[in-house]
């Protein structure tokens, strides 16, 4: 996936989830966080960050910031990033593929993606990952029931006769392997181990990041 225009700044705050303070060419601006995720490793006064600047005329802040250097490894943070990116490599993660509908409700909830396939239906939620220490990635960076919640809807599907799998996608290159963070959220551990022995597959994938563009690059392994 690709971005627009590009702009390059330093990061100085983020008074909220939703804005930061990025200075430009020495300018102060206001711009859009496009993950609710803490990333306070990520976000700190000085860390070199890459803007989009919106499309949208009338909106109230001119930028989104997508990207951020952390040490010398640059680390996408868009978090509608790994839904876009997975949809463009869908068809080597399931070569059978026919058709791809997202956003697709089952159970009680919404899962991302629904791969109709030759051999049936395949659900995938997908998952961003930006939480790194010395190549082992790790999430969530943050207490997510609303992840757990998806990891049972997938269960379920495979108890019903179907293929579910959940895909991580690590917004980096150049890592280890991933890992549940059962410091930050044991629960969540437990189910993706769950989830795992009922049946649903358990991927991680590393990126391929450039200030303008992600793309998948392949699996790395997964330790639960």
């Amino acid at each position: 996936m690709r971005y627009g225009e590009i702009r390059r700044g330093i990061f100085i705050s983020r008074p909220n989830r939703f804005i930061a303070y990025i200075k430009i060419d020495g300018e102060e601006v206001v711009c859009h966080v496009k993950n609710t995720g803490r990333c306070r490793e990520l976000l700190v006064p000085g860390a070199e960050v890459w803007l989009e600047r919106g499309e949208n005329p009338n909106r109230k802040t001119a930028y989104d910031l997508i990207a951020v250097q952390k040490g010398g490894k640059l680390i996408n943070m868009d978090a509608q990033a790994p839904n876009k990116v997975f949809a463009e490599w869908a068809a080597q993660f399931e070569p059978k593929l026919q058709a791809l509908r997202s956003e697709y409700t089952y159970g009680q909830s919404r899962l991302d993606f629904c791969l109709q396939t030759e051999a049936g239906l395949h659900f995938v939620e997908v998952k961003g990952v930006t939480l790194e220490e010395n190549g082992h990635t790790r999430f969530p960076d943050a207490p997510t029931e609303r992840g757990i919640k998806h990891l049972h809807e997938l269960i379920r599907a495979v108890e019903e006769g179907h293929r579910a799998s959940a895909v991580f996608v690590i917004q980096m290159e150049d890592v280890v392997d991933f890992a549940p963070n059962d410091v930050t959220h044991p629960a969540f551990g437990e189910a993706l181990r769950q989830a795992a022995a009922a049946g649903v597959r358990v991927v991680a994938v590393n990126c391929r990041v450039a200030p303008d563009r992600l793309e998948i690059l392949g699996e790395i392994p997964v330790i639960l």
